[in-house]
């Protein structure tokens, strides 16, 4: 139960989710219900509804804030070179691993959504960047960002679906113009790459994966990769 002064606080979208986020380390993702989390806001459920429609948008919320929680600050797509995107990639992609091992639920909650938020699709939109400044194609960045899969969450799944394009030219172009601006890496990968909008073909972005895997095994192995640390 929350004390009275929290109680006292007003509620918000972001206060609701981040108590959720609290109650979910807890008692875990199913234990997180409208009832406990109102409990622990010393609420009634029915003002949770003016934040949150529902269950499913409450676990929205809680995506989004945990999402937020991934931003690495040594990852800034606006600072990285040619020379660092690996390093910036993998400090952000490590940070997200961090987020998920503080919060283990939220593999589930990440799985079990539809459909990427604003928030989810400026998080992949940082991650392209990233790569376009590393100086990579738009099509090896489309590649790229299927053969991290959710490695970019921190864990491993198919990435999440985006929002469709309207069939309307006007509505598309108006809607494209839009997203340039809030994700521009998005953008420029969806709008350059080949094949880019169409069905993905899973065989061959299943192949494309396992051969880097199989080319980074053969480098390892012709430099001598070992697990254990060299005795010096």
């Amino acid at each position: 139960m929350s004390s009275p002064d929290a109680a006292r606080t007003p509620l918000s979208r972001a206060r609701v989710a981040e108590a959720a986020v609290a109650l979910a380390d807890d008692v875990g993702l199913d234990g997180t219900t409208m009832r406990r989390l109102a409990d622990d806001l010393g609420v009634t459920p029915m003002a949770l509804y003016k934040h949150v429609a529902n269950r499913e948008e409450l676990v929205d919320a809680m995506v989004d804030h945990i999402v937020g929680e991934m931003i690495a600050p040594d990852a800034d797509p606006d600072a990285v070179t040619a020379g660092t995107w690996k390093s910036a990639l993998r400090a952000q992609v490590t940070a997200s691993r961090a987020v998920v091992l503080r919060h283990p639920w939220s593999v589930e909650a990440i799985e079990t959504r539809t459909l990427a938020s604003p928030v989810v699709l400026a998080y992949m939109d940082r991650l392209m960047r990233i790569l376009f400044a590393g100086g990579l194609s738009a099509d090896l960045v489309h590649h790229a960002m299927h053969a991290l899969s959710t490695r970019m969450w921190g864990f491993t799944r198919d990435v999440l679906p985006t929002p469709s394009m309207p069939d309307d030219p006007a509505e598309r172009a108006s809607a494209l113009a839009g997203f340039a601006e809030a994700y521009p890496g998005i953008v420029r990968m969806a709008t350059t790459a080949p094949h880019a909008g169409a069905e993905c073909d899973s065989d061959a972005e299943f192949a494309f994966a396992l051969e880097i895997l199989l080319d980074s095994f053969e480098r390892l192995h012709a430099a001598g990769w070992s697990s254990v640390p060299a005795v010096v």
